[in-house]
């Protein structure tokens, strides 16, 4: 692990990575900073690259070339094993489309990265229990994913993410298929969270309200920043 090159205020660093998918170059060359406990996010046109470099950013899928370093740690050379540890527990991850899973309820939904990551039930449901409380959710803990509303289900997603108190919270489209209300209160949700718990936030998004939230903007086109 390399740590001593690299800026301490530093939570992603990322030098000149580059992506092709055949003959397809999607990412040339980028190169991004992100400081702890910074909100960013990246907008651009489809078909730009945002979702590629999220996914190489949260170690979903590796470069073709470049450098990453996560709180500190290379993780273009670290071990597969290791790399899915760093993944559960430093990590979290928000989508357009919540992905839980319909046959467990809310809390336990919430749960299951803690157990992944070996934690006691005592404490993955202690957590869970609060997560969901501070989300206004307290007294949805035992529904099922299908009697919720729609950001009901992505404020349980949300939590899902934070269970393991990630460094980084990477977010695609996290209210791409909701109402305006509903949007600002998921938007509102990503800056609350990070004055709670510090998290630095990585928003890939077409939403140009939630870009201005931001402490950041950035955009994309063609694979590159501008």
């Amino acid at each position: 692990m390399l740590t001593s090159r690299h800026n301490s205020s530093d939570m992603i660093q990322v030098r000149n990575i580059e992506k092709s998918f055949g003959t397809l170059k999607v990412l040339k060359g980028i190169d991004l900073e992100v400081k702890k406990s910074e909100v960013v996010s990246i907008m651009g046109a489809s078909g730009a690259g945002k979702s590629t470099l999220l996914q190489i950013l949260g170690t979903l899928s590796t470069p073709d070339s470049g450098e990453l370093h996560i709180d500190g740690t290379d993780v273009l050379k670290v071990g597969e094993k290791s790399l899915a540890e760093f993944r559960n527990r430093r990590l979290g991850f928000v989508f357009q489309f919540h992905h839980l899973l319909p046959e467990f309820t809310a809390l336990e939904n919430v749960m299951i990265p803690a157990f992944i990551a070996g934690r006691s039930r005592k404490d993955a449901e202690k957590e869970a229990v609060a997560l969901l409380e501070d989300m206004g959710l307290g007294g949805r803990l035992d529904h099922k994913p299908s009697e919720l509303s729609g950001g009901e289900q992505q404020r349980v997603a949300i939590a899902r993410a934070l269970i393991n108190r990630p460094a980084v919270l990477f977010a695609d489209e996290p209210s791409g298929n909701l109402d305006t209300r509903t949007k600002e209160e998921i938007h509102n949700l990503f800056f609350r969270l990070r004055e709670k718990y510090g998290q630095t936030v990585v928003i890939v998004t077409h939403d140009p309200d939630l870009a201005k939230m931001c402490d950041r903007s950035l955009f994309m086109v063609d694979g590159q920043f501008v």
